[in-house]
């Protein structure tokens, strides 16, 4: 691979352009398309298009076709109308970054791209990927006046807060001769969970409360002792309706039991060797809790959340997992 590398070093001092022309470029999730940020570069097909055009250029010269000049002209002129055509598509477009959402990794990441015109026309065949995976792009047309949304995917590797790769938006209208684009790199950042684990062992036994009384060992079924199988004469509104929706089960809230004992989730809890194991099974167990309707607490690498419930205590809890 070296050798070859050393061979062939294009590739190398590519990538270097690229990471310097991008380094350049303000981060921003909105930017406005003008001449100074708008590129054009023939494609194969128009040097192609270039080369007919001087080949017939010259055979009319030499041979004194008229036709051959019609022809000749002709061509030349739809390319340079069709460059301007291509460039007009971009020029004046508005783009919003709309804020992403954060994902579990393995998942996948969706970045909606929102594309606001002015022009009394609309602009068609406007392609949006990443820079590094720019053969996977996404098509979008804007109507006059009017704005359009389009989805780039985007797959972390690992789990943490991530910069929005550089984004490129480019478009071949109408002949494909020309090659029309822009950079853009956003500052908005994606947070990424871990991936939970996908079979995970039931929640762990509760510890006592200051000052209460032992922790009992957890039921045969696995379950926290806040929560228990259903009893006949149970209160209804102690059954947790939502487990019963999902799962089939039928479960009641044991409160004398809650008021004792706390559920904590702590990584040495989860009996793994590997790290990011340890934090797949807290995750799994975090979205476990949080389907129970439980109160439950973290303490993850420095990282201590008091027990609670909630829509936003579990994104606190998974925020933590993702950057500790």
């Amino acid at each position: 691979m070296n050798a070859l590398a050393r061979l062939n070093p294009w590739p190398r001092w590519r990538g270097r352009m690229r990471r310097w022309w991008e380094a350049r470029l303000p981060r921003s999730d909105q930017l406005l398309l003008t001449q100074r940020n708008i590129y054009i570069l023939p494609t194969r097909a128009g040097l192609m298009l270039g080369a007919t055009v001087l080949l017939l250029l010259l055979a009319s010269i030499n041979y004194q076709l008229n036709l051959g000049y019609l022809l000749t002209f002709l061509l030349a002129g739809c390319a340079l109308v069709g460059m301007h055509m291509g460039h007009a598509t971009l020029r004046g477009l508005q783009l919003h970054l709309l804020p992403p959402e954060p994902q579990f990794l393995g998942s996948g990441s969706t970045l909606t791209l929102e594309l606001a015109s002015t022009r009394k026309t609309p602009r068609h065949a406007i392609a949006a990927s990443l820079v590094d995976t720019a053969r996977q792009q996404a098509f979008v047309d804007v109507p006059a006046g009017g704005r359009s949304q389009v989805h780039v995917a985007f797959a972390p590797a690992r789990r943490g807060l991530h910069a929005i790769p550089t984004l490129t938006l480019e478009t071949r209208f109408p002949m494909g001769a020309f090659r029309v684009w822009t950079l853009w790199r956003p500052a908005a950042q994606v947070l990424v969970y871990p991936q939970p684990e996908a079979h995970p062992p039931p929640l762990p036994a509760g510890e006592p409360r200051a000052g209460g009384a032992m922790a009992r060992q957890a039921a045969s079924t696995g379950e926290f002792d806040g929560v228990r199988a259903y009893r006949r004469g149970d209160p209804l509104k102690l059954v947790v309706w939502k487990k019963a929706a999902k799962a089939g089960e039928l479960v009641s809230r044991d409160s004398q039991q809650a008021q004792r004992h706390e559920l904590w989730l702590d990584p040495a809890l989860a009996q793994l060797p590997d790290g990011e194991q340890r934090l797949a099974r807290l995750c799994a167990w975090v979205l476990q809790a949080d389907r129970l309707e439980l109160e439950y607490g973290l303490r993850v690498r420095g990282v201590e959340l008091p027990p609670a419930s909630g829509e936003a205590h579990k994104r606190r809890c998974l925020e933590a997992l993702a950057l500790c």
